[in-house]
């Protein structure tokens, strides 16, 4: 699997022209699983053109993920003009990328535990 990606903000790659369909389908037969674990993230940025207010607000939302996830979704972008800035909308929806569902993890935690005496 080596999709296009290019840098967005601190710590994320953005996955180019990739539907999450499509992406999650690509994830599983890998067997690995991509998973929506949190509430979606939505933050807004200001900025003199449209990119630079979508930039800012797109930096902001996945600033505002947890640390714990490892990918996000982005779900809408609305960009309204006004005179002189643009502001810009934008929600991304948190997501898991894992080998094992929680399910089996849970399962297996049993034979992973160390008895204690």
């Amino acid at each position: 699997m080596d999709p296009l990606t290019e840098p967005v903000g601190e710590n994320w790659m953005r996955v180019e022209e990739l539907a999450a369909a499509v992406f999650d389908t690509m994830i599983r037969q890998k067997g690995w699983h991509f998973m929506q674990v949190d509430r979606p993230c939505k933050r807004r940025g200001l900025g003199l053109t449209e990119k630079n207010a979508a930039k800012r607000s797109l930096d902001r939302a996945l600033n505002a993920v947890g640390r714990r996830f490892n990918a996000a979704e982005l779900i809408d972008t609305q960009i309204t003009k006004y005179p002189g800035f643009y502001v810009a909308s934008v929600t991304v929806q948190p997501r898991q990328i894992q080998q094992y569902t929680w399910l089996e993890i849970a399962g297996d935690w049993h034979q992973l535990a160390v008895p204690v005496r």
